[in-house]
């Protein structure tokens, strides 16, 4: 009986965790495609300098403000009662330090890389979409 109150919960993060692993998928099949196909998808030169240099930098901003908040995910106090849905959405980090409260350590070197590679896939996959459907 009480599984059926915690359901709602558990199928939403089910839901976020296979989107996120969606996205690592496509991160990984567009990291093996020959840098020709993807210069035919983008209708640019093979070798245009400016090809990769959009989605790297949503890589990169993505990454950048994950791991910021992974930072303010894990330095905040106790007191500020942070939804637990919301944390868990916007930074996986925050389900580890709910579970275990890691080491500063850990979480600087370790932890906070992670999801910084994680949403920067994400970026990585969104600056795909914006080089290959945007116009002009």
């Amino acid at each position: 009986m009480l599984r059926g109150s915690e359901l709602p919960v558990q199928s939403e993060w089910v839901i976020f965790a296979t989107a996120l692993g969606l996205v690592g998928v496509f991160g990984v099949a567009l990291a093996v495609l020959p840098r020709s196909w993807i210069a035919k998808a983008c209708k640019k030169h093979r070798d245009d300098e400016r090809l990769f240099l959009a989605p790297l930098k949503w890589l990169g901003g993505f990454a950048a403000i994950s791991y910021l908040l992974a930072l303010v995910a894990y330095l905040a106090p106790r007191h500020w009662d942070l939804d637990s849905q919301l944390m868990f959405s916007l930074c996986p980090l925050y389900f580890v330090k709910m579970a275990v409260d890691p080491s500063p350590l850990t979480t600087f070197f370790l932890l906070a890389p992670m999801n910084a590679g994680a949403y920067g896939a994400l970026g990585l996959t969104i600056g795909w979409a914006w080089r290959v459907f945007r116009r002009g």
